[in-house]
């Protein structure tokens, strides 16, 4: 299982967003049938996608989207395609088991609420089967061969093209934009997430050329340190705002994994400009910075640390998207940049 999976707050969808695919919000609806109006490229099917179990060919527009990636809903509903169904968000997740900023995009295309299947104790495939999908995205997932083998059988699947939870969302938003015959859609997609990003980096200068370091410190085991490596989608990120990282987490991480832990012994090896760590809930910089190992770390005796508990946050900043990137420019930022002077 991957660690701490991240969302946001505020419903800050303002995207360009045309066309609109429905599903259903009850497993027992599948018979509703999706709609679309606009969007898909003339020419755009079929096409075939490569993954890493091969190649998916996608025959004619679908009209009835499923989802098992951490992303991929949303880059599906920033291109104007609200998926039948779609994994429900456990961690940082609403009480509909969504995001706030995923139900006002849904909301603004007039689209109904995909039906939300748990996959924390693995793929539900009876319940992905049960929306009657023509497509399946898993663009940014942790499938394995014989859950793609089973998929398959559902309907087309779209894997990620590299390691498992690894995928840039640049790569995913191209990816599900060929997927549904929306490359147009998803190139001024992208190019507005790039104008906010770009500006986002001009008002926080600070930020820039700054070596960071994400950790995860949970109060149920303070003998470790977490950290997200280089390859991380959250880190890769993180470093669109200017930010670069620390050669301590390099040495620590290996090369195409997201996440490895350092024992609280070496926390005074863990030297970075500014360290962000999703902590336990209701946990306070304190809680950590006065452990006698932890509190090595050199970011908290020089007042570096932006500790963020609330999981709604840490769950945007863990899973970038046109939707989400707005509220971690909002609500983010700003931290780090207090985190950065010091303060």
């Amino acid at each position: 299982m991957r660690p701490p999976r991240v969302p946001l707050l505020l419903a800050t969808a303002a995207l360009a967003l045309t066309g609109c695919t429905t599903g259903s919000t009850s497993s027992d609806d599948a018979n509703t049938s999706s709609s679309s109006s606009g969007g898909v490229d003339p020419g755009a099917f079929p096409v075939t996608l490569t993954h890493t179990f091969g190649s998916t060919t996608v025959k004619s527009a679908p009209k009835r989207v499923a989802t098992l990636g951490w992303s991929d809903q949303d880059h599906a509903v920033a291109l104007g395609v609200v998926p039948v169904g779609s994994t429900k968000i456990t961690y940082g997740g609403n009480a509909q088991g969504s995001t706030d900023f995923f139900d006002a995009a849904v909301q603004k295309l007039d689209g109904t609420a995909p039906v939300r299947y748990d996959d924390s104790d693995g793929i539900p495939f009876a319940e992905v089967a049960k929306v009657r999908p023509d497509l399946i995205l898993a663009t940014n997932s942790g499938l394995t061969q014989q859950d793609y083998d089973k998929l398959s059988k559902i309907a087309p699947v779209v894997a990620y093209p590299g390691q498992p939870f690894l995928t840039p969302w640049r790569t995913s938003l191209e990816m599900v934009g060929q997927a549904l015959g929306r490359s147009e859609e998803a190139e001024k997609v992208l190019e507005k997430t790039e104008g906010e990003i770009d500006a986002a980096k001009k008002s926080h200068p600070d930020l820039d050329g700054k070596t960071f370091m994400l950790t995860y410190l949970s109060t149920t085991d303070l003998s470790t340190v977490g950290i997200y490596g280089s390859d991380d989608t959250r880190v890769a990120f993180l470093r669109d705002f200017g930010l670069e990282d620390a050669p301590s987490v390099l040495s620590v991480v290996k090369k195409g994994t997201f996440y490895g832990t350092v024992s609280a012994e070496k926390s005074a090896d863990l030297a970075a400009d500014v360290m962000l760590a999703f902590t336990d809930e209701g946990k306070s910089v304190a809680t950590f910075a006065e452990h006698p190992l932890i509190g090595k770390i050199p970011a908290f005796a020089q007042d570096h640390v932006y500790t963020e508990d609330d999981t709604v946050v840490s769950e945007a900043i863990t899973n970038p998207t046109p939707l989400s990137i707005p509220v971690v420019i909002d609500q983010v930022l700003p931290k780090l940049d207090r985190a950065v002077q010091g303060s």
